[in-house]
């Protein structure tokens, strides 16, 4: 059971890293990360096979529709994305996302918005920057160079995400040191080494929570390696980068309430330090970091 003597030797443990700052940037006029809360990701997912249904949209009207909603019901950002990260979902060739997602990202950025663009493509993450797209959110694992120029060449900004293996839809089996954290210090620093080399200046880590690895199918065991990171994700800090967290479902604990899943892992999300929340329920998770905000950080009582 997850207690306040857990959280307590956590923090202590690691309190040189809780207060660090990471970097900010700005991106079409606005600062990064927000300095009193953390920002909110929609998301639109344009595949029919995506798990989250709410999140579907079948054409291009219905993803713009979609995502003024979001931008509107509180989404700092929208990130697109044409293909389901599913191990049976169908593959979507460079071309086919081209002709998905491109139009889609002109509209929503003629009309101001950030919009960020999920791919492990390269002409697509080419094109998405030429029409508008702020964001890059990575999902390839290796040969990541190529993607980082492209981000530097248009003053974008990337989310470089935890893959292990050729990219989201190829991953390989990770494995499960007791330092939940093990594996990923050194693969950002590698990644991190290569984006700065590049000219990249605005970054998120994101650990890749949200992703399919074939040995993480018994739901505890997953569950439980997801709550262990977000509440350790503050010591990332130290890396000097702001950190994107996509929330999970947890389908095995919540079953028809699976909506209220999301909300209940931005809670860990929110004490552990995140700075980007990828969320499915933007109203939701909205209401919790409202929730969390009145929670004052002076209320223990005096000796």
């Amino acid at each position: 059971m997850l207690s306040l003597s857990y959280l307590a030797d956590l923090y202590l443990r690691y309190v040189d890293d809780y207060s660090k700052e990471v970097c900010k940037f700005e991106l079409q006029g606005r600062l990064f990360p927000s300095a009193n809360r953390p920002d909110l990701m929609g998301v639109v997912n344009l595949s029919a096979e995506s798990w989250y249904r709410e999140s579907v949209a079948l054409d291009g009207k219905a993803a713009i529709r979609k995502a003024k909603i979001l931008y509107a019901s509180g989404a700092d950002l929208v990130d697109i994305g044409a293909e389901s990260s599913l191990s049976y979902a169908s593959r979507v060739d460079e071309q086919e996302q081209l002709k998905l997602i491109v139009p889609i990202v002109k509209e929503l950025s003629r009309l101001g918005k950030i919009v960020s663009v999920e791919t492990y493509h390269l002409e697509v993450a080419k094109a998405c920057f030429q029409n508008g797209a702020s964001i890059l959110n990575l999902t390839k694992g290796n040969q990541g160079k190529e993607f980082f120029r492209v981000v530097a060449d248009h003053d974008g900004a990337v989310i470089i995400n935890f893959v292990r293996g050729k990219n989201v839809r190829e991953v390989e089996p990770i494995p499960l040191p007791e330092d939940p954290l093990t594996l990923l210090f050194p693969y950002f620093e590698k990644k991190l080494e290569e984006a700065l080399s590049c000219g990249v200046t605005k970054i998120w880590l994101d650990p890749g929570l949200g992703f399919y690895y074939p040995n993480l199918l018994d739901g505890p065991t997953r569950i439980q390696r997801q709550m262990e990171i977000f509440l350790h994700t503050f010591r990332l800090r130290k890396l000097g980068w702001p950190i994107c967290h996509a929330l999970p479902h947890a389908f095995e604990c919540f079953q028809d309430e699976v909506r209220t899943a999301e909300p209940f892992f931005a809670v860990l999300a929110l004490l552990g330090r995140t700075d980007l929340l990828r969320t499915h329920e933007i109203n939701k998770v909205l209401g919790v970091l409202k929730t969390m905000q009145i929670f004052s950080k002076n209320k223990l009582p005096k000796d």
